[in-house]
């Protein structure tokens, strides 16, 4: 079993800020593989189905970002998946826009729903990190990555979600680094 998480505020505002790139990319692979309807349980919105012979379980927290370790955590629990079992999708700061990079544990550099994660499930799991770039002029960070993507970033962000999800089953096998190299060489 494997449980993808896609990181994100649920508000319908929040929908194209760059702070929902996990929701996007979740959304994404739902409608690539037809997983079930979005149900909400486990203060999520879940789907289950099956990708290249696996169980998979997707789901975007409805906790908002600095409190997405909870949703996580029951359903970790309810199922009995394992921590290295679980891929969180969310955006970075310090990586280029339209890049991704994959990493198992290490900090939360900061982003307030990685470290909740890091908190209710420890730092064992896989993350897929979507580079949003850095706010230009004076604009807070905060501020900066609950702003929407303007029209050419939603194309870029779109096509990435849809490369991510075309190379699903490399990350399915935890080949990491062949994932990210593959998303970039497509970029």
């Amino acid at each position: 079993m494997l449980l993808l998480v896609g990181l994100g505020n649920p508000t319908p505002d929040s929908e194209n800020n760059r702070h929902n790139v996990g929701f996007k990319i979740i959304d994404k692979i739902n409608k690539k593989f037809g997983l079930s309807k979005q149900k909400p349980k486990f203060k999520g919105l879940l789907t289950t189905g099956n990708i290249q012979g696996k169980k998979i379980y997707a789901i975007k927290p409805l906790t908002f970002m600095n409190n997405s370790g909870i949703c996580i955590r029951e359903l970790l629990e309810y199922f009995k998946i394992e921590v290295e079992n679980v891929v969180v999708f969310h955006d970075d700061l310090d990586i280029e826009f339209g890049k991704i990079k994959t990493k198992s544990g290490g900090s939360s550099a900061g982003h307030n729903g990685i470290a909740s994660i890091d908190k209710f499930i420890g730092k064992d799991y896989s993350r897929v990190r979507v580079g949003i770039g850095k706010p230009k002029g004076k604009i807070e960070v905060a501020d900066f990555v609950l702003q929407n993507f303007n029209d050419d970033e939603i194309i870029q962000i779109d096509e990435i979600a849809e490369n991510i999800t075309d190379s699903i089953e490399i990350l399915i096998d935890k080949k990491l680094d062949l994932f990210s190299s593959t998303i970039n060489n497509k970029s």
